[in-house]
């Protein structure tokens, strides 16, 4: 046998060797790591949570409050009450027991200027008709439209005013602190009538106790 025939199969084993394919090459430290999709029910990083809008904050040395007035709290029962103002109420209780009336000190020279409503026996709003109580935030009687929406910024609710043509209605409603409603009353010229501080629906009757 000649010796070339017996090198040929070795020969060609070797060529096909030479023929497969290289093995993929594994990652490197200078390959980046393959980026991974979020959750789906996990938001994009650069989308802030949503917050609660900020209570509104009482005036430096004001007693008012969203949830009251001085040591009075909403929902406090009339007795509660008339121990927490501590002075000389005026005003009287229905013979009904669920009616609604107002007590004012005796220092109030109009029970418009600064009234508290009782209602079902409970303390349950009080009104200020007067400049010289600051409301809770800030705003006040005399003050106008524009000053008022820069205190209170977008959350202020706006409704025309039932008796004042022209007039108008701004709201807000309290948060994380009561079940309350901050309510200023302004005339048709944009200035501030009379503002009120009550639990709902008592907040809202814009005749009072009528």
């Amino acid at each position: 046998m000649r010796p070339w025939l017996l090198t040929f199969p070795v020969l060609l084993a070797l060529a096909a060797c030479g023929e497969r394919a290289p093995a993929p090459a594994g990652p490197t430290a200078a390959d980046p790591p393959p980026a991974s999709s979020p959750p789906a029910d996990q938001p994009p990083e650069d989308v802030p949570p949503a917050t609660a809008p900020a209570p509104l904050q009482p005036v430096a040395g004001a007693m008012t409050r969203m949830d009251g007035y001085g040591d009075l709290r909403l929902g406090m029962s009339t007795d509660e009450a008339k121990q927490a103002w501590g002075g000389e109420l005026n005003g009287k209780p229905s013979d009904d027991p669920a009616a609604c009336y107002y007590l004012w000190p005796k220092s109030a020279k109009l029970p418009r200027d600064f009234a508290l409503m009782i209602e079902a026996g409970k303390f349950v709003r009080y009104d200020v008709g007067t400049a010289n109580e600051a409301a809770p935030g800030g705003g006040k009687v005399g003050m106008d439209e524009a000053a008022l929406r820069a205190l209170y910024r977008d959350g202020l609710e706006e409704t025309p005013h039932k008796y004042v043509e022209g007039g108008k209605v701004l709201s807000i409603a309290a948060s994380g602190v009561a079940p309350s409603k901050l309510v200023f009353e302004l005339d048709a010229a944009g200035k501030v009538t009379a503002w009120r501080v009550g639990l709902l629906p008592q907040a809202d009757y814009v005749e009072g106790c009528s």
